[in-house]
């Protein structure tokens, strides 16, 4: 439960792990769980939606902080919108590419998507518009981008009164004149999302319009990406390893849409599988996902858990000899999985080494120094490198958890509570983010634990 600790939120985990007792859970009848909708693809919908022409609706729709953030966005911008938050869906008035408003001030709060999505829309759009955005997004990486724009022959003035004349950041106004240019190249060591932002918006280019990338980090949301705007009516071909064609007179379509379960919210029940020694089944999960994360399950196959996906979706079951293996993970296609690898892999009976996650530093938190410190402040030993991390097995001592004011930390580490006694998780609330209801879900398990 949360409780108050002076003027903070604490949550206190419920220890579920007894090896002495039978599991209320079988392969029969295993933990299953819903969660809400993808926030990747949420916001990515909301923004095609905009693009398209006609009305579009979106089921299936997730409600957090960063989808809340993306939705007021463009209604700042003027579009018509429907909103049933009970139902979980959202209609949108798409005007082929043309902005209802040619000046706004849009906040983008905490939300990358937005962020970064919402600049590459306007800033090759004809028209005037100021951004801001939380403390912490100003901190993260958005240079990349806007120098990209400027090339492409977007005017961008900086707020100095505000950021001390910091560019490359928020907050500042975009001018923007169209595309001047129909060919770019974008820098995505940082952020899959200047990529995926400008590939959203390149058809508003009128002719042919390549773009080309230096990097290579994040391609599985590009996947997404691609197979999105596809879905919406305009298809991108890949010429080379490294250059994006999107041919002329494509536009998008409106269109009936159902998004998908939110993979990286599913992976915190799935981790649940090796550390509690119980068969978890996430509905409507299932391995042809759209998101990257889903390779996260085949993460823990290697840990020692099986995986199967039936109609309901995918279950997991624990190792039979409840081993859990350490492993070398490459997770270059599911970063955002890192921190809940992280909790698993003191549990294993060797190192688990998480590498090529460089560019996690660079998110809501340095992720790695974060998971650096947390494991230590339980005991747990760990090595951290510039982009990786080694964890050791080791069994966690009690300790209040920093989460950074970052949802994954908040999350993630509450997994370690579930094995052992005496975690606390502080600011809890900051998984409103993504996934608002994360510790009420955790809550219902413990009460399944106790009737079982």
């Amino acid at each position: 439960m949360v409780t108050e600790k002076s003027t903070e939120n604490i949550y206190t985990v419920p220890c579920l792990y007894n090896p002495a007792q039978e599991s209320p859970f079988s392969a029969v009848c295993p933990l299953t769980v819903s969660v809400p909708g993808s926030k990747s693809i949420t916001n990515r919908a909301l923004l095609l939606a905009t693009l398209a022409k006609g009305v579009s609706t979106l089921r299936g729709v997730l409600f957090s902080d960063d989808s809340r953030h993306f939705l007021n966005c463009i209604q700042k911008l003027g579009f018509e919108t429907h909103v049933e938050e009970e139902r979980r869906t959202i209609s949108v008035k798409g005007l082929g590419g043309v902005l209802p408003r040619k000046e706004a001030d849009i906040y983008v709060g905490s939300a990358g998507t937005a962020a970064r999505f919402m600049t590459a829309y306007l800033g090759l759009s004809q028209g005037r518009y100021r951004l801001d955005a939380s403390a912490q997004m100003r901190r993260r990486p958005m240079a990349p981008l806007l120098d990209s724009l400027k090339e492409l022959g977007c005017e961008i003035l900086y707020d100095k009164d505000i950021s001390d004349g910091m560019e490359g950041h928020f907050p500042f106004i975009l001018q923007g004149h169209g595309f001047q240019k129909d060919e770019i190249a974008v820098n995505i060591d940082s952020s899959s999302q200047f990529l995926s932002a400008l590939l959203i918006s390149s058809c508003l280019c009128g002719r042919d319009f390549i773009t080309r990338i230096q990097g290579s980090h994040g391609m599985s949301y590009i996947e997404m990406t691609l197979r999105m705007m596809e879905q919406f009516g305009v298809r991108v071909q890949r010429t080379a390893p490294s250059a994006f064609r999107t041919g002329a007179g494509q536009s998008y379509q409106a269109r009936d849409y159902l998004i998908e379960p939110d993979v990286s919210a599913a992976c915190y029940f799935y981790a649940m599988s090796p550390l509690l020694h119980i068969p978890v089944l996430v509905n409507h999960v299932h391995f042809d996902s759209l998101q990257g994360d889903v390779a996260f399950l085949h993460l823990l196959e290697q840990m020692g858990c099986t995986a199967k996906d039936t109609p309901e979706g995918v279950l997991v079951m624990p190792p039979a000899d409840r081993r859990i293996h350490g492993i070398r993970a490459d997770m270059s296609a599911c970063s955002d999985q890192a921190i809940t690898l992280a909790a698993v892999a003191p549990f294993a009976d060797s190192p688990t080494t998480i590498s090529h996650i460089g560019h996690i530093r660079l998110q809501e938190s340095d992720r790695i120094a974060a998971m650096a410190a947390e494991l230590t402040r339980m005991g747990v030993r760990c090595e951290e490198e510039k982009d990786a991390i080694t964890i050791y097995p080791g069994m966690p001592r009690p300790a209040t958890v920093e989460t950074y004011d970052d949802h994954r930390m908040a999350m993630g580490f509450s997994l370690i509570g579930l094995r052992c006694p005496g975690v606390l998780i502080d600011n809890p609330r900051c998984c409103r983010k993504t996934f608002e209801g994360y510790f009420d879900l955790v809550d219902q398990i413990a009460q399944s634990f106790q009737k079982g």
